[in-house]
């Protein structure tokens, strides 16, 4: 949902840096790759540390990743489909380093079990949703639609533990969780319904042969 209404302000936002980019013959892949990394060390070194505020802030300047390397490669007319497949095999680091970060510090300096676990079902749950979208599309269907999609999971989740970090009650970044475990719950129903229907319209493509089943379009 916030991809389709922020999508236009971050493309204005980011594409002077992008163009800036390929004029000095940066690629698109080395953004999605570094901007992967950068997100994978914020979740897997300062959230276990308890720097809850610093590493989102070290995040943040990383995540945008995501959309300029879109960006560039539009700029480049690029059409292959690596690109996309990289980029959403990508985010699936990156989503799992973040909630596992958090939920290794809670379990462990934090002291927080119940964070732990909600952070745990939220990264299982989101997975499901990024999954079922991408093995719809494998099969001809479409499968774009959905309450929390990846820019909420991701906004809500860093934006809470930022300001636990900064001293607010732990018990927001719970209720945030497991609401998003809920959104996630509604995503699935809503994707596998609009499957289920598309199917009994006949509105079916191909299977892919066994073992060919990849993430193809971009991760929501």
């Amino acid at each position: 949902m916030l991809n389709k209404y922020a999508r236009g302000f971050f493309t204005a936002l980011f594409t002077p840096l992008a163009s800036w980019l390929i004029r000095h013959r940066v690629s698109p892949d080395a953004v999605t790759i570094i901007g992967t990394l950068g997100v994978m060390v914020g979740g897997l070194v300062f959230y276990p540390l308890g720097q809850l505020f610093w590493g989102t802030i070290f995040i943040v300047l990383f995540v945008f990743s995501d959309v300029i390397d879109g960006i560039m490669a539009r700029q480049q007319e690029r059409k292959g489909k690596w690109g996309a497949f990289l980029d959403s095999t990508l985010d699936r680091f990156a989503d799992g380093a973040l909630f596992a970060g958090v939920s290794i510090w809670f379990f462990t300096g934090g002291g927080n079990d119940a964070i732990g676990v909600a952070a745990i079902i939220c990264l299982v749950l989101g997975m499901l949703v990024s999954y079922i979208r991408a093995k719809a599309e494998s099969l001809g269907f479409d499968a774009n639609v959905g309450l929390a999609e990846r820019a909420e999971r991701l906004v809500f989740l860093l934006t809470a533990t930022g300001l636990v970090g900064l001293g607010i009650p732990e018990v927001v970044l719970l209720v945030v969780l497991v609401a998003l475990c809920l959104a996630s719950c509604v995503t699935i129903a809503q994707r596998m319904g609009t499957v289920r229907r598309q199917s009994a319209a006949g509105v079916a493509g191909k299977d892919l042969e066994p073992g060919l089943d990849k993430d193809l379009g971009k991760d929501t």
